[in-house]
């Protein structure tokens, strides 16, 4: 396993794992509308944004493919995304402890918007309920989320 810091030319991979992600997982939780929301909120010209930042960053899997990804932007954990093929492997795990310790040498708090699919996954790596979020989508479907928060180790 190796996680490396994205380039420009891995916005396709990126594109990829997150929307095939959203795809795979968010119907089960989350109504057509508010999938398209992320769907849309994730889109090509966002993540070229965080690339180009330096922000984002790919996971390759023991077999050299690119099987998840995760956005770091200042004390924020954005975009954490693992293809449905390689939940439950440790990869998520991985990305997640890479972002925390990437905030933790420069920040004392974490935060991170937890969608109804992760936000077990936050509390267990003892993250905390901050503020409860609804977004009314364009079709009427309502989008619900944490923002979840933990001191970061040092």
């Amino acid at each position: 396993m190796d996680i490396r810091r994205a380039q420009a030319s891995d916005l396709d991979k990126v594109r990829e794992i997150t929307h095939k992600t959203i795809n795979g997982i968010y119907p089960h939780y989350y109504p057509a509308g508010a999938v398209a929301f992320f769907l849309d909120h994730h889109c090509g010209e966002n993540i070229s944004a965080d690339i180009a930042e330096g922000r984002v960053y790919l996971l390759y899997s023991a077999d050299g493919n690119a099987a998840g990804t995760v956005t770091v932007k200042e004390n924020e954990i954005c975009r954490l995304f693992v293809l449905p093929e390689y939940q439950g492997k440790g990869y998520g795990r991985a990305l997640l402890g890479f972002a925390e310790a990437e905030i933790g040498n420069s920040y004392d708090e974490i935060t991170v918007d937890a969608s109804l699919s992760a936000k077990s996954i936050y509390l267990r790596r003892g993250y905390r309920e901050a503020e409860y979020h609804i977004i009314e989508t364009a079709s009427g479907d309502r989008l619900c989320y944490d923002l979840m928060k933990k001191r970061a180790e040092k």
